[in-house]
């Protein structure tokens, strides 16, 4: 059957019925899209509070090889790792071993006496008439200005603040090369601390990759195991997040979707890479784990997390975090004065609230509906009107499922 409405969608976007009226599949929803080459493949899955409602596979995990697209391929879901960190760390404030207003430096140390980079100087304007005398203009040439010393912070960096891209920190550190994998937690975390906040704390939504991971570091030593076991053991392992990894094995592996970018025309589909992430991603012993962006996983797999959370911290009568836990991650903790709205490890609004990844994935709570929308694609970029699929397949969603 899922051949045969694929196949249907072909034919359909052939004939010119290039809407999506509501008695369509989601197969051919998306099936013009794989067609026209602006959607290599993709794994969409609905589900609601209780169970799985829709999956739904098409187009190709590996074009070149004629691999199709599988429910259960695999996935670099990247920074959707950085909302279940955030949960792991509310599981501990839970605890009562960490305040989310707890200065960083209550647990890591390097972070004490941190300051903060001086905005740099404007260099005078060079004269108007370059015409003039030279000897004159050489007279008023600006003359070297010292870079400015780093002030103090207003206040040390808080669990909050790193959890909401409101530190002052930066997205990575100079040492972070040429992969994001390639330096052990505590060492990354230590890059951090050495160099200058970009901002003072609090003052400005600065996206970062670093926060995130130094809140992981602060689990770390809380709970006094590594991060990859705390969220194997207090995580993925009770949600049932049986594919979801930083180290994905041979198995998982050959089941991991190809990546594609727009070729130069923007026209068509070339082979991209996960060129934030060494090449061997099975090796344990040269890479390590990234709170902030490495994980990879499945749709069934990212499903039981955001039906966890759509159940507001609990699944399958187990509870994952308190109520109030649940309410800090779900609405903004950006202050006022900031535009974006962001929660811990999550973009919030009005309908709910999510995140994606760097290679198009997305999860999306939808608590205004009561179901979740997850979608799996392994794209850098999509030539013609690929980037559109993911918004038709979240509409179909919502007109089918929605509350």
């Amino acid at each position: 059957m899922r051949t045969s409405a694929f196949v249907l969608g072909l034919l359909l976007a052939a004939n010119g019925f290039a809407a999506t009226p509501p008695h369509l599949k989601p197969e051919e929803v998306l099936a013009p899209y794989v067609q026209h080459e602006e959607l290599a493949g993709a794994v969409a899955l609905v589900a609601d509070r209780e169970k799985v409602l829709s999956v739904t596979a098409v187009g190709f995990a590996d074009i070149e090889a004629k691999k199709p697209m599988t429910e259960d391929a695999v996935f670099w879901i990247a920074s959707q790792s950085k909302a279940m960190t955030a949960v792991a760390v509310l599981m501990l404030v839970d605890e009562g071993k960490i305040a989310l207003d707890d200065p960083v430096e209550k647990y890591l140390p390097e972070f004490k006496g941190q300051r903060v980079a001086a905005p740099k100087p404007v260099a005078k304007p060079e004269p108007k008439d370059k015409k003039k005398d030279k000897d004159a203009a050489a007279k008023t040439a600006p003359s070297p200005v010292p870079e400015p010393e780093p002030v103090a912070a207003i206040h040390p960096i808080t669990i909050r603040e790193v959890l909401s891209h409101v530190s002052g920190l930066p997205f990575k550190s100079e040492e972070e090369k040429p992969t994001l994998d390639g330096l052990p937690l505590a060492e990354a975390v230590k890059t951090y601390a050495k160099a200058p906040l970009a901002t003072q704390p609090g003052a400005n939504y600065q996206y970062s990759n670093a926060g995130i991971n130094t809140a992981a570091r602060v689990l770390e030593v809380v709970s006094g195991m590594p991060y990859e076991e705390f969220m194997q053991q207090r995580l993925f392992g009770p949600l049932g997040m049986k594919d979801t990894t930083f180290w994905p094995n041979a198995e998982q592996v050959s089941r991991l979707a190809k990546t594609y970018k727009p070729d130069a025309s923007k026209r068509k589909l070339v082979p991209g890479s996960l060129n934030q992430l060494q090449a061997d991603l099975t090796d344990r012993q040269h890479r390590f784990p990234m709170p902030a962006g490495g994980l990879f996983s499945t749709a069934r797999d990212v499903s039981q997390f955001c039906r966890m959370l759509l159940n507001r911290g609990e699944l399958d009568g187990r509870r994952y975090i308190s109520m109030k836990s649940f309410e800090a991650l779900s609405v903004r903790q950006t202050p006022p004065n900031i535009r974006q709205d962001y929660s811990f490890g999550l973009s919030v609004s009005p309908d709910g609230f999510g995140h994606g990844g760097a290679q198009a994935t997305n999860m999306d709570i939808r608590t205004k509906n009561g179901i979740v929308v997850v979608w799996m694609v392994q794209h850098q970029g999509f030539p013609g009107a690929g980037n559109k699929a993911q918004g038709d397949f979240k509409n179909w969603a919502i007109r089918e499922f929605g509350k």
